[in-house]
């Protein structure tokens, strides 16, 4: 996710602290599972500082793959199925909701065989340059990376919170042109926009407490 092991150390803390402020801010248990995304990320970049220092040579041989086959597990199981969940859970509005619902079914198709690739085909990963470059044998390659992409924005861009409708359309140009950068061989900056996204996270996170306490509601009052 970013372009060295320090580089996602830093972020993974920043990110991490970001995720355990909005966590804590959650007043309806809606919200947990959004609030919850940050933390990940940070999980995320954290385990990949690991991953560079085993590709170093920095760190046992045996703690890099592990962190190799997490960051992975990470990236293709679980972000596909965790944020049109979080966004769908959130979401106030019922018929919103049942529009997102076939974006989550997908997201958990997308991970599946995702998942099963990591399981069926032999993975790894290689310093390449100012970035990590990961080697994973996808099924269906061009089909499941499309579903990927739909499951995780198309439920943004169905939000009714205005914050998150324009995150998910300042997403789409972002995603593509940082993927650019690093299949050109250039830099990954990931970290960065996974910063930018938990402070999206956490400042909705914010007003939905913030609204909650100028109704006099508390999370008990929902289900």
């Amino acid at each position: 996710m970013c372009y060295s092991p320090e580089a996602d150390l830093v972020a993974g803390l920043v990110v991490g602290a970001i995720g355990i402020d909005a966590f804590r801010r959650v007043d309806d248990r809606r919200d947990m599972a959004l609030a919850a995304v940050p933390i990940v990320l940070a999980a995320h970049q954290l385990i990949e500082a690991v991953a560079w220092r085993g590709l170093q040579d920095r760190a046992p041989e045996a703690a890099g793959n592990l962190a190799v086959g997490a960051y992975l597990v990470i990236a293709l199981g679980i972000v596909p199925m965790l944020v049109p969940y979080a966004v769908l859970r959130t979401e106030r509005d019922s018929r919103r909701r049942a529009a997102m619902l076939p974006l989550f079914l997908l997201g958990v198709g997308a991970s599946f065989v995702l998942l099963l690739s990591l399981v069926i085909a032999p993975y790894g990963a290689s310093i390449g340059g100012r970035y990590i470059a990961y080697e994973v044998s996808v099924l269906g390659s061009g089909l499941t990376g499309a579903a990927y992409a739909i499951a995780v924005c198309g439920p943004l861009l169905l939000s009714s919170h205005r914050r998150l409708v324009v995150f998910g359309f300042a997403n789409v140009p972002v995603v593509a042109a940082l993927s650019l950068l690093l299949s050109a061989g250039l830099i990954s900056l990931w970290c960065v926009w996974a910063a930018v996204s938990s402070l999206v996270v956490a400042r909705h996170v914010r007003d939905q407490s913030e609204a909650y306490a100028g109704r006099g509601f508390t999370a008990t009052d929902y289900g």
